[in-house]
């Protein structure tokens, strides 16, 4: 690898190896840091409680390292605590497990649709896990930033003006394209910028643009991933930003609500997740290569979507939350009434979650079910 290019990214890029051990000493010495652990063990001290990460530390020299060491046990925590099993199904890969993939997917985590992945890639045996963008807005503290670099993250700058967009899209391809043909490593992205708040899944053209900056599409080997939730542990939280937004067009999350966002997707509970890898998709861009510049990115993106949408796993909200949108029996052989039940319930208590002075009880439900009606919808379209 040429590190004299690496040095071109060292503004975004996530830690080399050799800068682990720095990383690893300047995170224990952060305050911020300390607060957090001591939350998690306020019995130990804080020199014991160093000395145990240390220990757990030792041996730990690469990024990759770090996610075996720390964050496959985290994740099987939380898959096990807070999920009813989480399965993954990457049939349609090619066998040969050296290449490297660029995954492109629908977005229903802040943190955890790349972790689940992480975890996934280590399970079946896959030489390495994913390196992921992540936004600057979430990296709200010096130590949150230094955690997310030792875990393969790259820095995506928001709130930049054109211009400063311009460039920053075109340091943050290049990079992709890097990591991917030179540092040999898979990248996660989402199909667009923040998560579809009403769960229908569309690639924007700016990402795949993005993407195209920094050299041919062919060599990030893009593969649609299909992330499917049985329940999103952040719906009421959606359903409360679409009310504040409707009530006020100038509403805006604070950091703080990103921070609550993060956590309750992090411990929510979510019944079962099942991902699901398509194809690569550079059969298709021979397909289209022909095509101006502009229809090229747009049947890109609707290809990418149909093949995201194809690979959802449904469940029995789906269709009951369809049903009731409709306000026809369509899909009832596709649930019972034990399953409506437990759906119904499940919504009265996110609903009562929502603390708004003006809660608009019917407008908040619609959002809800609509959210878990949408991902059977594009199914369905996907399939004709």
């Amino acid at each position: 690898m040429n590190k004299e290019e690496l040095k071109r990214f060292d503004e975004i890029r996530p830690y080399e190896p050799e800068e682990m051990q720095q990383a690893f000493e300047d995170l224990l010495n952060d305050r911020q840091f300390s607060l957090v652990l001591k939350g998690f063990v306020p019995w130990l001290p804080k020199g014991v409680r160093n000395g145990l990460l240390r220990l757990a530390f030792k041996g730990v020299k690469t990024p990759l390292d770090f996610q075996k060491r720390f964050m496959k046990r985290i994740v099987q925590y939380i898959i096990k605590r807070k999920t009813d099993g989480a399965t993954f199904d990457d049939t349609e890969l090619p066998r040969d497990k050296s290449l490297r993939y660029t995954f492109v997917s629908n977005h229903r985590d802040i943190v955890l649709d790349s972790a689940f992945l992480d975890l996934f890639l280590v399970e079946a045996d896959y030489p390495t896990t994913v390196e992921i963008g992540i936004g600057d807005n979430l990296l709200i503290y010096p130590w949150i930033k230094r955690l997310v670099r030792m875990n393969k993250a790259f820095t995506v700058r928001r709130g930049l003006t054109p211009k400063e967009m311009l460039r920053s899209s075109q340091l943050m391809s290049s990079y992709i394209h890097f990591a991917v043909n030179e540092k040999k490593e898979n990248i996660w992205i989402a199909q667009r910028e923040g998560r579809a708040k009403d769960s229908d899944d569309r690639t924007q053209d700016s990402v795949l643009k993005m993407l195209a900056m920094g050299g041919d599409l062919q060599n990030l080997n893009i593969v649609p991933l299909t992330i499917s939730y049985e329940y999103d542990p952040c719906d009421y939280l959606k359903a409360q930003e679409f009310q504040q937004k409707r009530d006020d067009p100038k509403f805006k999350k604070s950091r703080q609500d990103d921070l609550v966002n993060m956590r309750t997707g992090i411990f929510g509970y979510k019944g079962h997740v099942h991902y699901h890898c398509a194809k690569p998709i550079n059969s298709w861009l021979d397909d289209l290569k022909d095509l101006p510049k502009k229809d090229y990115f747009n049947q890109l993106s609707e290809r990418i979507d149909t093949q995201i949408h194809a690979n959802y796993q449904l469940f029995p909200c789906n269709y009951i939350a369809m049903d009731e949108l409709e306000g026809t029996q369509a899909f009832t052989s596709e649930y019972t009434d034990a399953d409506k039940k437990r759906f119904h319930d499940y919504l009265e208590k996110q609903l009562a979650k929502i603390q708004l002075p003006d809660k608009d009880e019917s407008f908040l439900r619609e959002r809800m079910l609509t959210m878990y009606a949408n991902p059977l919808r594009n199914y369905l379209k996907s399939h004709q």
